[in-house]
């Protein structure tokens, strides 16, 4: 009933930057979390950047500084700007949505099917 779809992915040089997308659509009532993850070959998925409804954020460390987490609720999109790429981000990201579905009275957790990047040194 949730569909998220996300973009902007891609192969970067150290030092750059990309920002990804994510769209989610269906029937859809409201959206509460919104949260980008990664998970790099061998290792366990991780949270990178969280974001609530009413625009409050929350980062892992490593990426504190560098990376911004943002939404247009209008559009049920949410961004994740990435500057100063290392080798180290090299990841499939994910997005994943607490979504409160029409007439239904709680919600669900909704992943994205992810977009690889790759930051080579």
């Amino acid at each position: 009933q949730v569909q998220l779809v996300e973009s902007g992915g891609g192969l970067v040089q150290a030092g750059g930057s990309l920002r990804l997308s994510c769209v989610a659509s269906g029937s859809i009532y409201s959206i509460n979390a919104m949260d980008w993850y990664r998970q790099a070959p061998g290792k366990q998925r991780e949270l990178v950047a969280h974001s609530t409804s009413d625009e409050s954020t929350h980062y892992a460390d490593s990426v504190k500084g560098r990376f911004t987490i943002s939404r247009d609720n209008a559009k049920n999109t949410v961004y994740l700007q990435m500057n100063s790429l290392n080798p180290e981000n090299t990841a499939v990201y994910y997005c994943e949505a607490d979504v409160r579905v029409i007439l239904t009275p709680y919600d669900t957790n909704n992943w994205g099917q992810g977009t690889q990047v790759t930051v080579s040194s």
